[in-house]
């Protein structure tokens, strides 16, 4: 399958985001992927649809990839899929009709996809898997980045990838140059990192290195 690699825009300099999107986008990573938080689902709070919109307009060829942290996606589907949105992933513990979540997705010509927390058992993804086109497993709790990869996530990624052999399945969370070879040794093939990629003053090195450590995994 097909490795990618899709820097965090939560860990960009947000007072220079139109170039750190253009940053990311020169990089040669896959995709950027964008963190929607609501200070509910999880404890904190970033992006609204304008920095989708943003992102669209600065890097229109650039693939977005958006992570709704929300207690109720479901309200914000359309809003973020006017605003550019690619791939929206929704939540297994949002408070809302998942399926009808998933098929609004589909409806609106966008990839669909579910996430799961790491407190949250792998099983409950099983009924949502022949509605998605990829999987979140979360390696860090979310809401701030910067935090220290959970390894005891892996064997979710095992599990999955027994059950869906072409599913893409993404990490998200303490991904750096050792955990993304874990992840990718566990089954995943799509890698966010945030923190790792941002906070390298050569990102195309750091994405071309990451990929190679990966690849040779």
């Amino acid at each position: 399958m097909k490795l990618e690699i899709l820097p965090s825009l939560l860990a960009a300099d947000y007072g220079r985001l139109s170039d750190e999107i253009l940053r990311a986008e020169a990089s040669g990573a896959d995709a950027l992927h964008l963190d929607i938080m609501d200070s509910h689902f999880v404890p904190n709070l970033s992006f609204g649809p304008d920095f989708v919109a943003l992102s669209r307009r600065v890097a229109p060829a650039f693939f977005r990839n958006v992570h709704l942290m929300l207690s109720r996606p479901d309200l914000y589907i359309d809003v973020f899929a006017d605003a550019g949105a690619q791939t929206i992933q929704i939540h297994v513990e949002a408070d809302c009709d998942i399926h009808a979540g998933l098929g609004r997705i589909r409806a609106r010509g966008l990839r669909a996809a579910v996430a799961l927390n790491p407190e949250t058992p792998v099983e409950r993804i099983a009924p949502y898997l022949d509605e998605v086109d990829e999987v979140l497993v979360m390696t860090v709790h979310p809401g701030y980045g910067g935090q220290k990869f959970i390894a005891g996530c892996l064997p979710k990624l095992e599990w999955l990838r027994a059950k869906r052999p072409a599913l893409d399945l993404m990490v998200d969370g303490g991904v750096n140059a050792a955990t993304a070879v874990e992840a990718v040794r566990a089954g995943a093939n799509q890698l966010v990192a945030g923190s790792y990629l941002f906070g390298k003053p050569d990102m195309a090195a750091a994405v071309a290195d990451l990929r190679e450590r990966c690849v040779r995994s």
